[in-house]
């Protein structure tokens, strides 16, 4: 009986596979490969990498909000992917790879980095009430940028500078001082977090981002009078001035000098003079013997006609009196009294009112108490013009108050004064017909000669 070779036997195992696939999946079903928690980890890591690379890919379209062609479902599609990345982001145990770190600056660079829009009426804003000017500057894309700006700062706080120095560099810095300029104050905001945080890990970049803020604030100052950020750059400078040790190097004395005294002068002033104030007031705590400057400083730039100015003016040196070194009190004294005694005469009852209270600082009378016989002339001659002729009754009140306690730091040098005052008045009014008839002499002078 002949056997045919060639029958198959039943129970012959079937030839598998040795495709890249069959490997892969042998790989992942083996026991050895499961029960490996470095491999586990490690395919876990390279599937978050992907993921995060599919997300920054989505996130790097840009939206406008004012191009008709993008819906709002996309959006919103964009929105969750951002909040997407912003989760892997914090929940990585790992810091990223060069590989997702790379495209991942690219795509907030690319969010960021954009043209702002022409800046509106900025006194105009200024004078809305909270809600009416909130709505007035608030960006549609900030809600694309809010979470860009969550990650962004994640990223500096969570990663070690020198891996990111490549990328947070001096182009990267300027470019995110320019965003100051954005008119919607939840994006400046976010922007002074993170360029504060900057300041904080990246110590070789400080001297770099002082001198810029330094430009971006002369700028201001001496050239175009408008910039939305000032404040917020003025609160990042008075957390970096409260960590400067003394004594004071010369650097940060010209930065006080020729920046901070001269940001009194601005209109704009309103707006960041709470964040002025504790600057300079940080400079004076460090070093009481810059008080004089400071103080001189502000009479230098004293308003004319802006009331509010004034008013702000009068309270921030009530506060740096507090600080100046009690060996300048009697050269200051004159100065800031006269500059006092002219506001308690303005026909603004605010300023007047204002000035009048800072006769209650004890360190303010302590000052006047130096240098008695030059300041009461100036002082005396102030209340009586104010119990006279001045318009509001608050303010005669006020005035009679504080010429009580005047009078009882030294009522003879008082009565003086006051004795003083009839023939200084008289001879100012002799001075004021003499000018009179001088300007009726000119007049007919140059009516005669046809130049009228």
């Amino acid at each position: 009986m002949v056997v045919d070779r060639y029958i198959t036997p039943i129970n012959s195992p079937r030839k598998r596979s040795t495709t890249l696939q069959f490997l892969f999946d042998h790989d992942l079903r083996s026991p050895s490969s499961s029960n490996s928690p470095s491999r586990s980890i490690d395919w876990r890591q390279h599937s978050m990498e992907e993921e995060m690379l599919s997300l920054i890919s989505h996130c790097s379209s840009i939206f406008t909000f004012s191009d008709p062609v993008q819906s709002p479902s996309q959006q919103d599609e964009k929105r969750f992917k951002l909040n997407q990345l912003l989760y892997l982001v914090k929940t990585s145990k790992k810091p990223l790879d060069c590989e997702v770190l790379v495209p991942l600056m690219s795509m907030i660079s690319a969010n960021l980095f954009r043209p702002l829009p022409r800046p509106s009426n900025l006194s105009f804003i200024s004078d809305l009430p909270d809600d009416e000017g909130f709505m007035a500057t608030a960006s549609p894309v900030w809600i694309h940028l809010q979470v860009v700006y969550d990650i962004l700062l994640r990223l500096v706080t969570t990663t070690d500078p020198k891996r990111l120095q490549d990328h947070v560099d001096h182009p990267f810095l300027l470019n995110l001082l320019a965003l100051f300029q954005s008119e919607d104050p939840r994006e400046r905001e976010s922007l002074k977090n993170v360029y504060h945080m900057i300041y904080s890990r990246f110590t070789c970049h400080r001297s770099i981002m002082r001198k810029s803020m330094n430009d971006v604030l002369l700028n201001y100052i001496f050239e175009t009078e408008r910039h939305c950020g000032i404040g917020e750059l003025l609160e990042i400078y008075g957390s970096i001035i409260n960590g400067f040790t003394v004594p004071l190097k010369e650097e940060h004395k010209l930065f006080l000098i020729r920046v901070l005294i001269p940001m009194h002068k601005p209109k704009g002033m309103l707006m960041y003079h709470r964040q002025l104030s504790y600057c300079a007031s940080q400079f004076v705590q460090k070093e009481p013997v810059l008080g004089g400057i400071v103080v001189r400083g502000i009479l230098r730039y004293w308003p004319v006609t802006n009331s509010q100015k004034e008013v702000l003016l009068i309270g921030e040196l009530e506060e740096l009196v507090e600080n100046i070194d009690p060996d300048q009190y009697r050269k200051l004294a004159l100065p800031l009294a006269t500059h006092i005694t002219r506001c308690l005469n303005s026909l603004n009852s605010q300023v007047a009112e204002r000035a009048l209270y800072v006769w209650n600082n004890e360190q303010f009378v302590k000052m006047i108490s130096l240098a008695l016989d030059e300041v009461f002339p100036v002082v005396v001659e102030g209340m009586e013009k104010n119990l006279k002729s001045h318009w509001s009754s608050s303010v005669r009140q006020l005035t009679e108050n504080v010429k009580e306690m005047l009078e009882e730091m030294d009522p003879v040098l008082y009565y003086k004064c006051i004795l003083e005052i009839e023939p200084r008045e008289s001879t100012s009014r002799k001075e004021g017909v003499r000018r009179k008839e001088k300007w009726e002499r000119i007049e007919s002078i140059a009516a005669k000669n046809h130049f009228l």
